[in-house]
């Protein structure tokens, strides 16, 4: 066999000048593909041509020599240059698919690929660590642009690494389709601004779809003089059927919602924990408050006066949380699946869980009166609620009860029953005369207050809404959520002292840009937004204590919610603005979110309470990367949850077209006007052609549309009647028409505002836990 050329391997001697050029030897078929498949820039005959000294008319042998290989499907030649057949080339387009591989990494295909050439290869994108929250990072259905290598010596397997993300998300798309008699049909599309935009399905390209059926469909060209092409690609199911509205949510973003093989049997082959290693807790009157369809406990809940004489009138509170740590290891599919899916996420139909059942609802929910691991947080608080000191331990306890929250409120209010009667006075009064000094506190700290219903959809046994209420705001809602936040707190300070680094929970003060909005739209109503050299929350709960009790105050809890910042995960503290903390981590719901897991295990490290903890070489990098990933998966379920809720009511209001309803002006632009409902809180459009005959100005700064004839004003907050005109349930789209005869101007001039789309930030850090609904 020749030797191996490479560039500047040929003799260096060169011919005498009386004689005649020496002739380079032509290269056998083998160095020519070692050099191709070893290069890793592009390869054409020149480059073959310098690297191997051949010259003059010897380049038209390595042409027909060339030639040769690509006939008999050695190499193959594109734009790329030659490459080794079946081979990629350094730099390719690529797709990048739904799911991921075992180890959690994104995987993409060649976008452009012969099938008569096989299988086409797998490529794992490798995402660099340190890469910034708002950089460029793909996403399922991404077309990226990846310089890819082999992965070791496995054919058809490459790893890759992004140069640049070239479209989001428009390789496929999800729609419903509709068949056509003759053959093919098209997709209508599910997303909201692809609405009236058909996809045309050729014969042939319906696959195994059926009328009305839920699909992903891979795009083909656009025609500039007819629809878009496609084909489908996967059948999802009967859009008629329960579960096929947050179906669409589901698929649309990605979400995991099949656990693979080897993590079911990896959770089917857990076994229970004993008591070896734990403090023995189990006699303890611990008791759990939740939803009443809540299947799966992970915190339960204790407070009893503290006996200390030198601190008259304090409690000692204790929180004990599922100890998940110790049956989901580092490493572990479990553990890989875990941080995939960064959390639960919650539909009104069903729950997509961040551990299989289990786990979740079997060795980690603490069920009464069964041992169950958890690691607790004891604090000693005084009686205006100040916090003199905390611990951590490890433990077994044994739940004494089960309650609902408006179970525990009724023993509070006067109403016992047969399983609160007899805790009453020994657990229940405790809690609240505890959590009565922490609102002391609560109340000094001065968090951001904001006054929001929360609006639960209700189904009927068909899957469709059956109606939209308002839970009651109960103190024990208030009750858990201020014991979770102080445990919250405990753990970070507990980490922090330890030197140990962990993930926080971070929410950072509102940016200016957004604050001079929010002073517009207040200008708007006639209000002014007050001046602080320091930005604190106490200054929100003053704006809106100035419209409590108006028509105002929901619209101006909505704008102030909006002036919020994003709250995330991160490695590094910046504090937590919302609820006017200096540190802060999530430690309470380890079941359901990943940060909390992460950090029990940085607990169980910092205090040596077991081999399971954070693994070495978990540091400030490898936790910074799993923020921004785990943060990227709750706003991914924010989104999912959010367009659920749209397209179920939708559905709901799809047979009262021509219905007049209530609503508010939540948004106003050049095209229309953006109405939330009061009934639902619903979010529809009125187009501006539809307001009137006469022509209407967009008044940026007063964010209002005028009419040009009788000044006919809509502005942002105004309560208006509007006739539903058309609802579109795929898309999760309604379409009103304003109700009534003509409106009188009005005044007050604004500037800035809302606009529509704008991220919402958590509207309470600790809410009433969601984890209740159906698993």
């Amino acid at each position: 066999m020749a030797k191996r050329l490479h560039p500047g391997d040929h003799p260096q001697a060169g011919p005498s000048p009386k004689s005649k050029p020496a002739h380079a030897p032509l290269p056998t078929r083998e160095a020519v593909l070692a050099f191709i498949e070893d290069s890793p820039q592009k390869v054409g005959k020149r480059e073959i041509a310098h690297a191997f000294g051949i010259k003059g008319s010897d380049k038209i042998e390595l042409k027909r020599l060339l030639k040769e290989m690509q006939e008999e499907g050695a190499i193959e030649k594109d734009r790329a240059g030659l490459r080794k057949a079946g081979r990629l080339p350094p730099v390719v387009v690529a797709d990048i698919d739904s799911r991921r591989d075992r180890d959690g990494e994104l995987v993409a295909r060649p976008a452009q690929w012969d099938p008569e050439a096989g299988p086409a290869p797998v490529i794992t994108v490798l995402t660099p660590r340190g890469r910034r929250a708002d950089g460029p990072a793909p996403g399922t259905g991404d077309r990226v642009l990846v310089k890819v290598e082999p992965d070791g010596d496995t054919p058809g397997r490459y790893l890759g690494r992004v140069i640049k993300v070239i479209g989001r998300n428009k390789a496929e798309t999800l729609g419903v389709f509709r068949a056509l008699p003759t053959g093919g049909g098209r997709i209508v599309p599910v997303d909201k601004k692809a609405q009236g935009r058909e996809i045309a399905v050729p014969p042939g390209g319906e696959g195994d779809a059926l009328d009305g059926d839920l699909v992903t469909v891979a795009l083909g060209r656009e025609d500039r003089f007819g629809l878009t092409q496609g084909r489908v690609k996967e059948r999802l199911g009967s859009l008629g059927s329960e579960k096929a509205v947050s179906l669409i949510a589901i698929h649309a973003h990605g979400i995991p919602h099949v656990f693979p093989r080897e993590v079911l049997a990896e959770a089917d082959a857990t076994r229970e924990v004993g008591l070896e290693g734990r403090e023995d807790w189990r006699e303890l009157p611990l008791v759990t408050i939740d939803p009443p369809d809540a299947k799966d406990h992970d915190d339960a809940v204790m407070a009893l006066p503290d006996p200390d004489p030198a601190n008259p009138g304090g409690f000692v509170i204790t929180v004990a949380i599922a100890d998940v740590a110790a049956y989901v290891r580092p490493g572990s599919a479990l553990d890989r699946e875990a941080l995939i899916r960064g959390n639960s996420v919650y539909f009104p139909d069903r729950v997509v869980p961040m551990l299989p059942e289990r786990i979740s609802n079997d060795l980690c929910s603490l069920r009464p009166g069964q041992d169950r691991p958890a690691l607790a947080v004891r604090m000693i608080i005084t009686a205006e609620g100040r916090k003199l000191r905390h611990s951590v331990h490890r433990v077994m306890m044994r739940s004494r009860a089960k309650l609902a929250y408006a179970q525990a409120q009724a023993a509070i209010d006067g109403r016992p029953d047969e399983v609160t009667g007899p805790i009453l006075d020994g657990v229940l009064r405790p809690l609240w005369a505890a959590y009565d000094a922490l609102a002391v506190a609560r109340d000094a700290r001065g968090p951001l207050a904001l006054d929001l219903p929360e609006r639960k959809v209700i189904l009927n046994a068909e899957g469709g809404v059956d109606r939209v209420i308002v839970p009651e705001r109960l103190s024990a809602h208030r009750l858990i959520e201020e014991f979770m936040i102080q445990a919250n707190v405990a753990a970070a300070e507990v980490l922090e002292a330890a030197r140990q680094a962990l993930i926080y929970r971070v929410h950072e003060e509102p940016s200016l840009e957004k604050m001079r909005a929010l002073g517009e739209v207040m200008a708007s109503i006639g209000l002014k937004l007050p001046k602080e050299a320091n930005l604190r929350p106490a200054l929100f709960n003053r704006i809106l204590g100035m419209v409590e009790g108006s028509e105002h105050q929901l619209f101006l809890n909505e704008v102030v919610l909006r002036s919020q910042a994003q709250a995330v995960y991160a490695a590094e503290n910046a504090g937590h603005f919302g609820l006017a903390l200096r540190r802060y981590a999530h430690f309470t719901s380890p079941i359901r979110r990943y940060a909390d897991l992460v950090v029990h295990r940085a607990l169980i490290r910092a205090l040596r309470l077991g081999d399971d903890g954070l693994p070495s070489g978990m540091e400030g990098g490898a936790l910074a990367e799993i923020g921004q990933q785990i943060s990227a998966a709750e706003r991914r379920a924010m989104a999912a949850e959010r367009e659920t809720i749209d397209r179920l009511i939708a559905h709901h209001l799809a047979d009262r077209v021509g219905a007049t309803f209530a609503g508010q002006v939540s948004g106003v632009t050049r095209s229309g006007l953006f109405i939330k409902l009061d009934e639902t809180g619903a979010d529809g459009f009125v187009p501006i052609s539809t307001l009137g005959a006469e022509y209407f100005r967009h008044e940026e700064g007063r964010h209002a549309l005028v009419g040009e004839r009788t000044r006919q004003t809509f502005r942002l907050g105004d309560k208006v009647e509007v006739q539903l005109m058309e609802a579109a349930p795929v898309a999760g789209a309604l379409r009103f028409a304003i109700a009534g005869g003509d409106r009188t101007a009005a005044p007050a001039p604004a500037r800035g505002g809302p606009r529509k789309g704008r991220p919402a930030p958590e509207r309470r850090e600790s809410l009433t836990k969601r984890r209740g609904r159906r698993a």
